[in-house]
């Protein structure tokens, strides 16, 4: 047997041993290509030195891959293509083989022209003197593998794009981009006018009418960039075209040939889309239903133009994976938009719906609810002619948020009726807060779907809640402030700059321990206070930009018109628009005169209650409430008959006129009484009850000093 190794002692690797073909005879040889040729899994085809076909198998690849039907391709048409040519000749040159050498080609299919992906290797065929004499080449059709790949790609893609947000249009543009280009030439993604307001049909089918509103449109370069409806366009989605088909039975629609006589029936009745088809060179549609959980959100429909391949049953396939896939995200956007209007619905039940008018201030307020979510203000009248101005802020968004705001509002009305002082009020507040946060364990948010962020749903290392909580006295003229985590206000009084309220905040309600502080300041006449939240002023140390912004346009504010103002400072603070729940709270202060105040001090001696009767008679009798007299007579004479028998030193005596008739008692015990029913024995303990009796309502409100019991009686 002959040595076939070269010169260098080792073997050609593009030659066979010289001799296998003395061994196995001439008969045995030729046989042995005929079963090469014949069971080949690609094309076989032997080429001469002009690259011309000497023999070649005619079974593969002209046989159609499976699924393919009158189809046709073979080596010739890739041989037309310039880079296949050089491939070869440089092969035939240098007698290196070539692998896997990529190449398109056009297969007959019917009127239009479909591409088949075809991979080639050859292997150059040289005589004993190493001179060339051909090439055997081997035939792949990898179509069906290169459409796999790119449509795994096409779901790999979409799933990393599609659901970025928990918006229901911004996931149905998403959706359309992620089929383009690649998949289709344009996409149009139709969402049902109710998933928009959260609302979903009944589980099943669809059938007229069927409403539904544009929500994604998307196309490649080649194709025409506008769609028969734009983008927030609504249309009642009429029966007997395929869009509508989809919708009734949920099931896709391959339509190609969208010039033929199949589709001329619907397109005749939507000449704009007939019109556009035309023009873009449209041929093939496909439109799949968009469902999640049993529920109907919309469609999506896809177009492929030129000298796209028409769709077929692989494609619809592929679209009604992407279809699913992005449905869930669409559905987790509608459940997003559900919460979204059941907390705005909350929100606003849970917040004044009338602020309340009262003489000591004259109150304004703006109030955007972007995010849904725990901001709130109030006006509390509160007993003496004073009020509570409010403003607070609870962590998070969305349902929970907005309920957790409506329990700490009511808190604060409860402890505000109680007439405590605001470093009080707070710190009950705060333990309160704490005391839930301890029975619920920890304060981890709801997930996305309900509309918190990442820092929402953080543990309860963070703020649960911040208040602000300031009275003023308009008989005084005195202004405290506490916060819990809050912003301070700033101030604007008459011929002064605007500053910020030094004051020092505590801990946000039910973190940490409480320790509040108030500051008291005296505020003139026609002073204007600025509550507000971190949606529009984050912070007044770290933000360099918003308060400033504030401050600026907040000169002068004592003789501007309130309301305009207010809406002025959010303009101007916010300029893009709020991007949480935005709250400014503005009042203007005034004062009691003393033609609605009468004021005594009295001994601590018993017929003090009878001059407490002539004071009280006289000065209502100058105010013309001689209705009043017998009632507000009874009710001093008793409060200051029992400052005389339980407290000490002088007790003060105060009337005041506002849209109620204050009578107030001040005697130095902090003990405040309490309201019993006497026996018909007893002697004593009919004072309260008779006061309670008298009275619209009473109360007691703890000072320094001691204590103050006041009683209002309506004001005819």
């Amino acid at each position: 047997m002959e040595d076939a190794k070269g010169p260098q002692g080792r073997r050609p690797p593009t030659s066979a041993p010289p001799g296998v073909l003395r061994q196995l005879g001439t008969e045995r040889a030729a046989a042995l290509l005929d079963v090469l040729f014949a069971e080949a899994a690609g094309g076989l085809y032997v080429l001469d030195s002009d690259l011309r076909s000497l023999r070649f198998d005619n079974s593969a690849p002209a046989t159609p891959a499976p699924g393919d039907t009158d189809e046709s391709v073979s080596l010739e048409a890739g041989l037309s293509l310039p880079h296949v040519q050089r491939a070869l000749r440089t092969s035939l040159a240098t007698g290196e083989r070539v692998r896997d050498l990529r190449c398109l080609v056009n297969a007959a299919h019917g009127e239009r022209r479909k591409r088949r992906a075809l991979s080639l290797s050859a292997y150059p065929l040289r005589d004993r003197d190493r001179q060339p004499l051909g090439l055997a080449v081997t035939v792949t059709d990898i179509t069906r593998r290169e459409r796999a790949e790119k449509r795994l790609e096409l779901l790999e893609r979409a799933d990393s794009v599609i659901g970025s947000s928990l918006d229901v249009f911004s996931t149905a543009q998403e959706l359309a981009e992620s089929a383009i280009p690649g998949f289709a030439d344009a996409a149009a993604v139709d969402v049902l006018d109710a998933v928009l307001h959260g609302d979903a049909p009944a589980p099943g089918p669809l059938l007229d009418p069927i409403t539904v509103r544009r929500a994604g449109f998307a196309t490649a370069g080649r194709a025409d960039g506008r769609g028969v409806h734009e983008v927030g366009c609504v249309r009642v989605m009429r029966q007997g075209r395929p869009y509508a088909y989809v919708l009734a039975d949920l099931t896709p629609r391959v339509v190609n040939d969208l010039g033929g006589d199949d589709s001329e029936a619907w397109l005749s009745h939507d000449p704009d889309r007939a019109t556009l088809f035309r023009s873009a060179g449209v041929h093939s549609l496909l439109v799949v239903p968009l469902a999640a959980r049993g529920v109907v959100l919309g469609l999506a429909a896809f177009y492929r133009a030129g000298e796209s391949e028409p769709f077929d049953e692989a494609d619809a396939d592929v679209a009604g994976e992407l279809a699913a896939r992005a449905a869930l995200s669409l559905d987790n956007a509608r459940l997003f938009t559900r919460e979204r209007t059941l907390a705005r619905i909350a929100q606003r039940e849970l917040l004044p719906r009338r602020v309340p008018a009262t003489r000591a201030v004259e109150t304004a307020h703006t109030y955007l609810p972007v995010a849904a979510g725990g901001a709130w203000f109030d006006v509390i009248p509160l007993s003496g002619a004073r009020v509570a101005l409010v403003a607070g802020d609870v962590r998070g968004s969305g349902l929970r948020a907005a309920t957790a705001m409506g329990q700490v509002r009511t808190a604060v009305h409860a402890f505000a009726a109680m007439d405590l002082e605001p470093a009080e009020l707070l710190t009950r507040l705060h333990e309160l807060l704490a005391g839930v946060a301890m029975d619920k364990g920890p304060t981890e948010l709801p997930a996305q779907v309900d509309g918190s962020t990442a820092h929402d749903r953080e543990m309860n290392d963070g703020p649960l809640a911040s208040c602000l909580y300031v009275v003023y006295d308009p008989v005084t003229l005195q202004c405290e402030a506490v916060s819990a985590g809050h912003p301070p206000p700033v101030v604007t009084a008459p011929q002064t700059a605007p500053y910020v309220l030094d004051l020092v905040p505590g801990p946000a309600l039910g973190r940490g321990a409480a320790s509040y502080r108030s500051t008291t300041v005296e505020l003139p006449t026609d002073s204007v206070l600025a509550l507000f939240n971190h949606g529009l002023v984050p912070g007044t140390v770290r933000d360099d930009d918003r308060l400033p912004v504030l401050m600026h346009h907040l000169d002068r504010a004592w003789e501007r018109p309130l309301q305009q103002l207010c809406d002025t400072l959010v303009t101007a603070v916010l300029p893009d628009g709020p991007e949480d729940d935005t709250l400014l709270l503005l009042a203007r202060t005034r004062a009691l005169g003393p033609h609605d105040l009468g004021c005594w001090t009295l001994p601590h001696d018993p017929r003090s209650a009878s001059r407490a009767r002539r004071l009280v008679a006289g000065r209502l009798a100058e105010w013309g409430l001689d209705d009043l007299i017998p009632g507000a007579e009874l009710i001093a004479s008793e409060l200051v008959t029992n400052a005389v028998r339980y407290a000490e030193g002088t007790i003060g005596l105060r009337l005041i006129r506002d849209d109620v008739l204050t009578c107030e008692v001040t005697d130095s015990i902090g003990a405040a009484p309490h309201l019993r029913l006497a026996d018909e024995s007893d002697e004593g303990g009919r004072g309260l009850y008779l006061v309670g009796t008298l009275a619209r309502r009473w109360g007691t409100r703890h000072s320094a000093r001691g204590k103050t019991i006041w009683a209002e009686l309506p004001n005819p």
